[in-house]
């Protein structure tokens, strides 16, 4: 495959990005994206140029840090795949794909496509978090029985791996599905009810405080989502946050 790629270039947060235009030839169908972005920092690198920063981790589509948005769609255009995970086959030869960094007043640039997602470190470092006894008398958490459905919607919401799609998508740059996947992962298991007010007031207030905008139910954070993560999540936040303010 010949593709002809336009990528966002940036060299700081502080500094003017812009489009650069590159020309990649005999990519391979079966090539991920990120090995494709791999084949392109090699050619720079041979003639001499800069080569094309961005994130990536696992590449098996569990951390989160693949975090592109391309073509204008964030992880683009295959449902439910991240970066790492979507293939060239998805795409055509003499295609034309627009590579851009996740946009967001919270998620600065650091350099070309990769942004500091710090912020949502910080708002789960704020309530995410359970109580456990370390007395020496720990019990075995299988020996706490959960109602399956319980257990299910938790493992639901625990899928959230944090990329940040969510707010790439929202025209409002709302991180309500990420903070509602953490709360409702805990909310649903007895081992969170320690901290469950305390936890939902401390996460929401950290949230404003990043930054993020609100959520006016657009929906489109749940159809870029790459784990699939229900806005039910954001139905189950706001139960949370005013069950806490009652209490």
């Amino acid at each position: 495959m010949d593709l002809s790629l336009k990528i966002w270039r940036q060299k700081n947060k502080n500094e003017k990005g812009s489009m650069q235009d590159y020309s990649i030839k005999n990519i391979e169908p079966d090539m991920s994206f990120l090995e494709m972005l791999d084949v392109l920092n090699q050619q720079l690198i041979s003639g001499g140029e800069e080569p094309v920063a961005f994130d990536h981790d696992c590449r098996e589509g569990i951390c989160g840090s693949c975090s592109l948005v391309i073509n204008g769609a964030p992880h683009g255009p295959h449902k439910s795949t991240t970066t790492c995970q979507l293939h060239m086959r998805k795409f055509k030869s003499g295609d034309t794909i627009y590579i851009e960094p996740f946009r967001g007043s919270a998620f600065p640039i650091i350099k070309d496509l990769i942004v500091d997602r710090s912020s949502f470190d910080r708002i789960q470092q704020a309530g995410g978090y359970v109580s456990v006894n370390t007395s020496g008398n720990t019990v075995d958490a299988n020996a706490t029985p959960i109602p399956k459905p319980n257990a299910d919607e938790a493992f639901k919401s625990a899928a959230c791996i944090g990329c940040g799609a969510c707010v790439a998508a929202c025209k409002n740059s709302s991180a309500m599905l990420f903070v509602g996947a953490k709360v409702s992962q805990y909310a649903q298991l007895p081992q969170g009810k320690v901290e469950r007010t305390e936890r939902v007031k401390n996460m929401v207030v950290q949230m404003d405080k990043e930054g993020f905008g609100n959520c006016t139910n657009t929906g489109a954070c749940e159809a870029h989502c790459p784990k699939e993560i229900s806005l039910d999540n954001i139905v189950k936040l706001n139960r949370e946050y005013l069950n806490s303010k009652i209490k």
